[in-house]
């Protein structure tokens, strides 16, 4: 069974909500929920807030996180999933940022870094996961959407929160 297929099972039993604000997957999290039969049963809603304004905007996060940590950054995806929750009510908020490349990437922020921020119970979680920059583009957005629903996973079906 696929990973979106484990977690809408898991979202099903449990009666939870989940909904997904994106930037460097691009949609394509949401296109895997959403690939799930029955997924409207636990989808909320789903944002794609590739902007530095989308983020500000939607989510809430502020200039002054944006400005001094940037949007690839964990402080970006703690506050990118409280604000997904605030904005739709959701059981899990879960939310990718990073750089998928092949340009863009710095020293300090390269290609194939992301950032996953997850809040469930009112606790947030952020992953931070580093995948080779040598990955093409299309593959390293398919790599950071299968982190992401697997980071769901492992936090939700473990006894962490």
């Amino acid at each position: 069974m696929k990973q979106e297929e484990l977690l809408g099972k898991f979202l099903i039993e449990n009666k939870l909500t989940i909904a997904t604000a994106e930037s460097c997957t691009g949609g394509l999290l949401s296109s895997k929920l959403t690939d799930v039969s029955g997924s409207s049963e636990y989808i909320k809603l789903n944002f794609v807030t590739y902007a530095n304004e989308a983020k500000y905007e939607i989510l809430g996060v502020s200039w002054d996180i944006l400005n001094t940590y940037g949007a690839v950054s964990e402080e970006c995806a703690q506050a990118m999933a409280e604000g997904l929750q605030k904005a739709t009510g959701c059981d899990v908020a879960l939310c990718t940022t990073g750089i998928a490349g092949p340009t863009g990437g710095t020293k300090e922020k390269p290609v194939g870094l992301i950032y996953i921020g997850l809040k469930y119970n009112n606790i947030i979680t952020v992953k931070e996961v580093k995948l080779s920059p040598q990955i093409p583009r299309v593959q390293m957005k398919e790599e950071f959407a299968n982190q992401a629903l697997k980071f769901a996973l492992d936090i939700l079906t473990t006894d962490r929160i």
